[in-house]
């Protein structure tokens, strides 16, 4: 196995058992980055040579004793929307073209200083604002959309470019990406990583989250980035560092996973269908216990969740959107300004609904431990598909398709897993999402590394290059 193939934990075991060196991995990464980049263009900016600089200072380090835990001499890719001191960070926006910044973010900073090896900035749709990210191409076929809008981090990590990377979630745009891509994404509970230095969408829906080739990695990243920031006013107490469960040793038995029958399963493809109710299945044989569950306020989740977003997307650019509005694309463009025009009123009922929402949905965790539904209700779209016609006769966007199924977890602020769950006819990964209450990230790491464990494929690599 060549290092680029190495999932995170592994490659971590193998460089403290001084089986791999960093500055082999980083150059296994960046070799891999060099064939691929070509056909996928995950990555906005490539920094190499301070990527080699970073492991030889980690192989330095780790040589004299000073190892900093499993990230340490790990080769990363960092979202187009997280600053970082002295790289370029434009959010794959032409507003921001050039744009250094001059400090580090709080996660940049938190990955520095456990030792990980930054290999580039990932592209976006343009500030977070789309589901697609039209610049990068799915590794699985090259003829379907990355999903988005951290598709950048999402495809670099499928393609073993990077072994772990961040984005961020708004309406989807972790699990999205990482559920078309066939990797795993976490959005974490709303507030456990901070946001200091990484550009705003929707500040009350905004979340910062790892994706990774498995959930035992995705707990890894966790563990080094759940800390309380004053910085981020969303920010709250985590954790202590450590308490994220690597393991599933004490299997299922005796977790309640609520299966919906409204709403998840609704419009749906048969693959997306088959392939999750399959998982479902099969974390009943590792002992876990089937609840069905009818999810309270569906029918108001995305008014919700465009109610919010939509208007405070447009009050975080309303000055650039003013002065240089043909700097935008004009997808976003279109959005921003139709956000601008939304009454104050509406506003203000979708901050109500939220509320309610949260309140109703946070009841049913007292009778189950998490909820199981597909990540997104289709595998990756055709690029330049913009409609979904379902079998019911009613179409939907596809933005709205890939919205629809992840906006519950954000307008909650709920910590929400995206775990492979296989592939369809054509070949095209398929994503269960695992939702739990706030601050149960442990329930969703013990069920995703237990379904994990029971298949042969988990953190396979794409077939690209």
């Amino acid at each position: 196995m060549r290092p680029f193939e190495l999932t995170l934990s592994a490659a971590g075991k193998a460089i403290a058992g001084g089986e791999l060196s960093p500055v082999e991995l980083v150059d296994s990464v960046l070799e891999r980055c060099a064939a691929v980049e070509g056909q996928l263009n995950a990555y906005v900016t490539v920094v190499a040579d301070r990527a080699r600089a970073a492991a030889a200072q980690a192989e330095r380090e780790i040589r004299a004793g000073r190892r900093l835990g499993p990230l340490h001499g790990i080769p990363y890719g960092l979202k187009d929307l997280i600053d970082t001191a002295g790289i370029t960070t434009t959010a794959s926006s032409r507003l921001w073209e050039g744009r250094v910044p001059i400090a580090d973010s709080t996660v940049a900073a938190l990955l520095s200083a456990a030792g990980s090896v930054l290999v580039g900035k990932t592209h976006t749709h343009e500030f977070a604002y789309g589901l697609l990210t039209p610049q990068t191409a799915n590794p699985w076929a090259a003829r379907h959309i990355a999903g988005g809008s951290s598709g950048g981090s999402a495809v670099a990590v499928a393609a073993g470019s990077a072994l772990f990377a961040l984005g961020t979630d708004t309406g989807g745009s972790i699990r999205v990406p990482a559920a078309l891509n066939g990797v795993v994404g976490l959005k974490p509970t709303y507030g456990l990583i901070s946001r200091h230095g990484v550009a705003p969408l929707s500040w009350s829906l905004d979340h910062v989250g790892p994706l990774t080739r498995t959930v035992e990695d995705a707990a890894l990243v966790l563990d080094a980035l759940a800390r309380h920031d004053p910085r981020d006013g969303a920010s709250i107490a985590a954790p202590r560092a450590g308490s994220w469960p690597h393991t599933a040793d004490d299997g299922l038995r005796g977790l309640r996973i609520g299966v919906p029958v409204n709403y998840y399963f609704d419009r749906v493809s048969p693959p997306v269908e088959s392939a999750v109710r399959g998982a479902i299945a099969r974390l009943e044989k590792l002992g876990a216990e089937p609840v069905e569950v009818r999810l309270p306020l569906v029918t108001y989740v995305e008014a919700t969740q465009w109610g919010l977003m939509a208007p405070e997307a447009s009050a975080v650019h309303e000055g650039a959107l003013g002065r240089t509005p043909g700097l935008y694309s004009p997808d976003v463009r279109l959005l921003l300004e139709a956000g601008g025009r939304l009454p104050a009123l509406d506003y203000l009922r979708a901050q109500r609904s939220r509320a309610l929402i949260r309140n109703a949905w946070l009841r049913l965790f007292e009778d189950v431990d998490v909820i199981a539904a597909p990540s997104a209700p289709l595998t990756a779209a055709l690029r330049g598909q913009t409609l979904v016609h379902w079998p019911d006769g009613t179409s939907e966007t596809v933005t709205d398709a890939y919205v629809r199924l992840s906006a519950p977890a954000n307008i909650t602020g709920f910590p929400a897993l995206s775990v492979p769950t296989g592939r369809d006819a054509d070949g095209l990964p398929i994503g269960m999402q695992l939702i739990a209450g706030p601050l149960a990230e442990s329930v969703l790491f013990r069920v995703g590394i237990a379904f994990e464990r029971s298949q042969d494929a988990a953190g396979t690599l794409a077939p690209v290059g």
